[in-house]
Formats: C-alpha cells, sequence, structure tokens
C-alpha cells in the first residue's frame, strides 16, 4: 500500500527547503560503500525562485531565433566521441543549425576541428551528420582544392589564376576543441573559454567513472515532437516517475531523488534504485523479489540493494569481460545523470549507462540522440562505434536490437505529442514548476538568459 506523501503543514520552511519524507539519498549511500566515492558524496541546492516559466521561450519562432544567433555558435557542445575518430584521416561532421564543424585526426594524432566550409566559393567538404575514414587530404568536390589534415593549404588546381592568395592566411578556418571523458567537444566561437572551466566538475566527479574506457555500443537518432528544450527537460527530473513509469515505483526511491546545481553549466540528479520505495511498507526480502529473485535467497544481514548489486558485478562483469568488483553500490544501479548545458546529459553508471544530446531541427522539432556506453573488455581492443539507427518520429525503441531500456525511452517521448500541443494551446502565460524537484530546469533557463543578453 502506498503511503500518502505530506509535507509539513506549517510555514516554518524556507522556499526550496522541503524534501520528500523519508530516507534521503546522502542517508542510504552514507551506509554503503558509496560513502568513499567524493563525487557522489557531493552535495549542491540552491533555491533559484518560483515565478512561472514562460511557454514563448518554447513556442515563440522569435526566441527559437535569438537561440540560434546567440546561443548555439557560442557554446561548447559535444560533437563525437575520440572513438569516432579513431585513425589519421578519420573524420566526422557534427551540425547545429547552419553552423558545421568538420571534425578530423590528423597524421600527428591530434584531433582537430574546422569549419566545414570551403575558403575558396563555401562548398561544405562533407554532408551534414556524415563520417568517414583514410583521408589524406581534405579536398573540395566542387574544385578539387585541397588542404592537409592539419588545415594548411596542400593544392590549388590552375594555381596561376590565384597570384594573390598566400598560402598561410588560405588555410581552414580552425575552431576551438577539446576532449574529456572519451568526447570530443567544440565550441564554433573563436574567443570562447577554456572547455576546462567549461566543464567545472565533470572532470573531478568522473575521474573514477570510467567513461573514456567505454565504447559506443547502442547509438540512436529519433526526432521528437517539442521544442529541444521541452524535450530535454522531461530527463532532468525523476518527478514524472509516477504516472509515466508506474511500474518502477515498488522498485525505485523517486520521489526521494537528489537534486544538485553545481554551477551555471552542470546539474545532477541521483535517483537511488534497486531500493524499494521508501514510502510503500516493503521489508528487504520482498525488495528482492520485486528485483526478480526468490525472497528467501537473500544472504542474512544483506540488504537488498547491496545483493543485487553484488550480483550485477559479476553477471556484467563475466559479460563485459571487465573486472567491476570495485565499483561502487550507486555506480552500479543508481540513475545518475549530469546536465551538461546546454543540450548534454551523461550517466557513469553501469546498469544505467546512457549519454544523451538533444539538437533543435526546427521550432517545434527537435533531434533526440543517445548512445549506451559500454565497458571496453580488459586486455581486448576497442570495438568500433555503433553505427547510428535513425528511428521515424512515430518508432518505438524497441525496434532497436538489445537496448533493455527501450520500453521506458518510448514512455517518456510519447509524452512530448501531448505536451507540445498543450504548450501551445495553453492560455495561461508559462509552466509552474517545483522548487526542488525541477530546480536543474530552471537553472538552464537562467544559464540560457546569460547567452540571449550577448
Amino acid at each position: 500500500m502506498m503511503e500518502q506523501i505530506t509535507l509539513p503543514a506549517d510555514n516554518s520552511l524556507a522556499p526550496g527547503e522541503a524534501r520528500c519524507p523519508g530516507r534521503s539519498v546522502a542517508d542510504l549511500l552514507s551506509n554503503e560503500d558509496s560513502r568513499n566515492d567524493p563525487g557522489l558524496m557531493d552535495s549542491s541546492y540552491q533555491f533559484m525562485g518560483d515565478e512561472d516559466v514562460p511557454f514563448s521561450r518554447y513556442t515563440s519562432q522569435d526566441f527559437y531565433d535569438e537561440e540560434m544567433q546567440h546561443l548555439w555558435p557560442r557554446v561548447w557542445q559535444w560533437a563525437c566521441r575520440e572513438e569516432h575518430v579513431p585513425q589519421p584521416g578519420d573524420f566526422y561532421v557534427y551540425d547545429i543549425g547552419h553552423n558545421s564543424a568538420i571534425v578530423v585526426r590528423g597524421e600527428d594524432n591530434k584531433i582537430r576541428a574546422f569549419v566545414n566550409s570551403c575558403p575558396h566559393r563555401g562548398m561544405a567538404f562533407a554532408d551534414p551528420g556524415s563520417s568517414g575514414s583514410g583521408k589524406q587530404f581534405i579536398r573540395c568536390p566542387f574544385h578539387g582544392m585541397s588542404w592537409h589534415l592539419d588545415g594548411t593549404l596542400k593544392e590549388i588546381p590552375c594555381r596561376w589564376d590565384f597570384p594573390h592568395i598566400e598560402d598561410e592566411n588560405f588555410g581552414l578556418t580552425e575552431i576551438p576543441s577539446g576532449s574529456w571523458g572519451g568526447f570530443v567537444f567544440i565550441n564554433f566561437d573563436q574567443d570562447c573559454g577554456s572547455l576546462e572551466d567549461f566543464l567545472e566538475v565533470l572532470p573531478e566527479h568522473f575521474k573514477d567513472w570510467g567513461l573514456e574506457n567505454r565504447y559506443v555500443a547502442i547509438h540512436t537518432y529519433k526526432e521528437l515532437p517539442g521544442n529541444w528544450k521541452m524535450c530535454m527537460e522531461g530527463f532532468l527530473e525523476a518527478y514524472h516517475v509516477l504516472q509515466t513509469h508506474p511500474e518502477g515505483l515498488r522498485a525505485s526511491s523517486w520521489a526521494n531523488t537528489q537534486y544538485d546545481v553545481f554551477g551555471k553549466n552542470v546539474s545532477r540528479f541521483l535517483q537511488n534504485l534497486s531500493t524499494g520505495n521508501p514510502h510503500m511498507n516493503q521489508n528487504e526480502n520482498e525488495i528482492y523479489g520485486v528485483l526478480g529473485y526468490h525472497p528467501e535467497d537473500l544472504p542474512e544481514g544483506t540488504t537488498a540493494r547491496e545483493a543485487h548489486a553484488e550480483n550485477l558485478r559479476k553477471d556484467m562483469g563475466k559479460a563485459f569481460g571487465v573486472d567491476l568488483s570495485n565499483v561502487s553500490t550507486s555506480i552500479m544501479l543508481d540513475s545518475i545523470e549530469y546536465h551538461l548545458f546546454p543540450n548534454a546529459c551523461f550517466f557513469p553508471g553501469i546498469q544505467i549507462p546512457l549519454i544523451y544530446r538533444f539538437r533543435p531541427t526546427s521550432l517545434g522539432t527537435c533531434v533526440h540522440e543517445i548512445m549506451i556506453l559500454q565497458p571496453v573488455a580488459e586486455d581486448d581492443e576497442r570495438p568500433p562505434p555503433a553505427q547510428v539507427t535513425k528511428l521515424r518520429m512515430d518508432d518505438s525503441y524497441k525496434t532497436v536490437e538489445g537496448f533493455a531500456l527501450a520500453h521506458v525511452l518510448d514512455q517518456d517521448t510519447e509524452n512530448f505529442y501531448r505536451q507540445w500541443a498543450g504548450m501551445n494551446a495553453s492560455q495561461k502565460a508559462g509552466q509552474t514548476l517545483g522548487n526542488y524537484q525541477e530546480v536543474r530546469i530552471r537553472n538552464l533557463h537562467k544559464t540560457l538568459d546569460e547567452y540571449l543578453a550577448g
């Protein structure tokens, strides 16, 4: 029987201080091996106001145009994984709006990013979203001018007709790039700040979680109905679990999820899974049964969560060919999602190894890319990244072979048709957010405003 979740009736709490009754994330982690991980134990919440967020920020073409002009050309964005360009001559094209970058690994093994536009007549070197290997140089498909992989000029056919060109002034336009955790980032702004500063707490928190030692096992690309912010915000909180994912209520601490804002660019939720619901009367044996085991098989003196984590360490470790014995219970089991402004989400977990990004394709549509990052087997070569599976708007994730989380993703994305229709139909000016559970949405808009203000 679900217990009624109530809050104090008095007004003694300051705005944003209210928390769901029951065991907190910190309470749980501090009583297991996860307490030894500073990143997991870190917390940082701040009340960011309670005014409505206008629907016009999603539905206005003028607002969308402002983002295209002042946000996407000026912000660090994850373009690809390093494994997408593993050898000299490999390239990967990243596009956002009218901006396009071609990421190339050079003969010196350095990864660089160039504007995907020929200095001659503006021809794109490669098609949007394309990738390839074996380039010895970058050649324009229009007139055949070519450049070395480091961007310096190689050849101009009929050079006699271009006496006014100096080689050193006719290279490709290189844009800032950098890597973290196996991800390659680019920025179209030549005067941007450093990637290291932009990442805030991510390198420190993730330093022992090994995203750089994983590979892309599944890669999906699906267009969604709705503004890119609206769709992404559906993944920034666990508040929706009650109605959208009801089958998970008996096993997760959905309402007790911890929300953190570590800076203007990085926020996090940490949702404990395999715990039983703290608002239901469940003993550890019952929880073990909910997790798919025989209740009587729970070892004496062990919580269902700890036993489940140990079973997964063995089973998944064997399946992946890696030793997971030192992976904490929280990293093994929990739904831990870091959002990096503006459009990327990173899960460091083993059971839920998702990576997201959202890119606008119009005011009312966006692309949602998902990567499943699986550990690289020990003493084995890194497998090539999975080919992209493109899904139409009405396609189910269940059509993707091996995608264990397909049902959950279908539930999430099916909401967006109605939400987008409702935003446009609403006679109320904006959405009303929770002070705690939806603080990451408010932080996103606060940072966005800084870019739109120029």
